[in-house]
């Protein structure tokens, strides 16, 4: 598979993935058909976040805003704060003027022009003024405090600021009424902005408050770098006045970035498969306190590089460093609890282990793995409908699937295929949409992302543990790829699955998007799907993945770990995490050994 695309064609893959993001909103943004007009200018619509009245928050951006390596200096629009109509309306006059007219022309070879342009849609559509904060204003209050998503009363502010870090413009200009044309910048920002501010009129300075404008200069948001930012307040009746003095200004400066938040994802893109695993395996995968699925599987990252790693040497792998984790359980001075299926999966690593040792220690980690698979029967040696502890969610296509046929192919007994086969039937007739998606569970239709993310690493590890002449094999592979398709039609124009698969309005999701990419990635190399179809969805989720990675381990919008939900509410709110996670690190070690292998 290449390992990477000219930029041609990864415009070209995120035109043709345009149609599905856009197919299944949240309440409409009252701007929205008017931002679906901009496509014909070039412009591509996605969805920054979702309000508390559940009204998608809506956005432009170009395809320079998806290459981070664009030599043009990225401006983003950001108006409509507080419902103000009159700076939305401005910001989507110039839109037009700056990618359709003929005057502009001259602009569009140096700028990247990209725009939200009205993040309070709710004030926009209920007729809320600015001092207002209760349905949704995020004119204060940066940045935001608290866990993102899940403020009750402005959780706008979040999905704008975290948004914002990813997106990493080199300049954001905040877009407001007034009675004549302004420009105000926090004095932190004065030595950044020092050139641009010389070339502007009428420029006011102001110290650091909790606006947007000032703490861009001050915070990274999403920890990738600060980013210069500066207010203007627009008059009425304006043309594109205003615009143009920017434009003009930023080219008699020669302001045109990269900002500090743009040079830190350009650091990020610019690590390898093996870089990252590196850097990840400095805080993952170095413990073992509990056989559950999160611990076990950044085990097994840690042992995959390993093997990486020796075959660079052509040497034999030594899985003493892994064993040490495991000697616990080996010895049998610790049980492996068998309670939950984070335990049932936990498992994967004495299978995994079996695989790769020899003589009494196999027999032993087999031992240990059969443990596990032998749940699927009972005491006379039935096969039962399904593994236990599935509690009807989606996550036990993974939680109990590879480890019956893992064990399988250890011990050559076609019972563990056969009882693998049953139990991925029974959830698919639980938790199967018509439309190829995963809901979570029976409570509600949601097709949360990591709710799809599980069946697609599980079946991806059952299939490769499954003989090729096994009689469910075929159906197996039919689901899967059926699956792959249905989840592709839903990636973001960033590369990313979001916290609810078909509902781009939700956020970003960290581990969905890791999972996702693993599973295509193995049906790539196996041969279970089309490389030409997806390599290119590949490179563009690997793009994604490890601009959310961070230093230290760090992640970027990792979904807490999370039951089975009452509604498609529940999942916009569940927590998402930005700082280290074991979950996250665990999935990011797979798709970062799988990309190097």
């Amino acid at each position: 598979m290449p390992c990477c695309l000219p930029n041609a064609l990864r415009l070209l893959i995120a035109a043709s993935i345009l149609a599905a993001v856009t197919s299944s909103r949240a309440e409409p943004n009252p701007i929205a058909e008017q931002l679906q007009s901009l496509r014909a200018d070039g412009l591509i619509p996605t969805a920054v976040g979702v309000t508390r009245r559940g009204t998608s928050i809506e956005a432009v951006v170009t395809p320079d805003d998806l290459n981070y390596q664009t030599d043009k200096m990225r401006i983003l629009l950001v108006a409509g704060v507080g419902g103000d109509q009159r700076s939305t309306t401005a910001t989507l006059n110039w839109l037009r003027w700056f990618f359709h007219q003929a005057d502009a022309a001259k602009y569009r070879d140096r700028f990247a022009l990209s725009a939200i342009p009205c993040v309070n849609p709710d004030g926009l559509s209920l007729g809320i003024g600015p001092s207002n904060g209760s349905e949704g204003n995020p004119t204060r209050g940066y940045p935001p405090p608290g866990s993102a998503y899940t403020s009750e009363t402005n959780p706008e502010a979040a999905y704008i600021w975290r948004w914002i870090g990813m997106h990493a413009p080199d300049l954001v200009v905040e877009v407001t009424s007034g009675e004549a044309i302004r420009w105000r910048v926090t004095t932190s920002a004065k030595p950044t902005l020092q050139g641009l501010t010389r070339a502007l009129a009428d420029v006011a300075f102001f110290e650091p408050d909790d606006s947007l404008v000032a703490q861009l200069a001050i915070v990274p948001p999403c920890d990738t770098g600060t980013i210069p930012a500066l207010q203007l307040s627009l008059p009425t009746d304006h043309g594109q006045a205003a615009l143009e003095a920017l434009l003009e200004a930023a080219a008699k400066a020669e302001f045109a970035g990269p900002s500090p938040a743009r040079r830190e994802v350009q650091r990020r893109l610019a690590r390898s498969p093996r870089e990252i695993a590196d850097e990840l395996l400095e805080h993952y995968g170095k413990q073992l306190k509990q056989v559950v699925y999160i611990q076990s599987l950044a085990v097994i990252g840690r042992m995959r590089h390993i093997e990486r790693l020796a075959a660079d040497q052509r040497q034999k792998p030594d899985y003493a460093s892994i064993e040490v984790t495991a000697k616990d359980y080996f010895s049998g001075s610790e049980t492996a609890a068998l309670k939950s299926g984070s335990d049932l999966s936990g498992h994967l690593l004495f299978s995994e282990l079996a695989g790769r040792v020899e003589g009494n220690r196999r027999g032993r980690y087999i031992e240990l793995a059969r443990a596990a698979a032998d749940l699927a029967f009972d005491d006379q040696g039935n096969m039962k409908p399904s593994m236990p502890f599935h509690s009807e969610m989606s996550d036990a296509l993974f939680m109990g699937g590879p480890i019956l046929a893992q064990v399988g192919q250890l011990t050559g007994e076609t019972k563990y295929f056969d009882a693998c086969t049953q139990h991925l039937h029974f959830m698919r007739r639980l938790d199967m949409r018509d439309d190829g998606l995963y809901r979570h569970s029976p409570l509600d239709d949601a097709a949360w992302g990591r709710g799809n993310g599980f069946p697609a690493i599980g079946v991806a590890m059952c299939l490769t543990a499954f003989p090729v002449d096994h009689p469910s094999r075929a159906e197996l592979l039919e689901s899967f790829q059926r699956h792959m398709s249905a989840v592709a039609r839903h990636q973001d124009p960033t590369g990313c699955w979001h916290q609810v698969i078909d509902r781009p309005e939700s956020y970003r999701e960290f581990t969905a998007t890791c999972m996702i990419t693993y599973a295509m990635l193995r049906g790539v190399d196996e041969g279970w799907l089309d490389s030409g179809t997806y390599s290119p969805i590949i490179e563009k989720a690997w793009d994604a993945i490890r601009t959310r990675i961070g230093k230290d381990g760090e992640l970027v919008d990792v979904c807490t770990g999370t039951g089975k939900q009452k509604s498609l509410r529940d999942y916009y709110d569940r927590t998402a995490i930005l700082g280290r996670d074991d979950r996250g690190g665990a999935m990011a070690l797979l798709v970062a050994n799988e990309m190097d292998r």
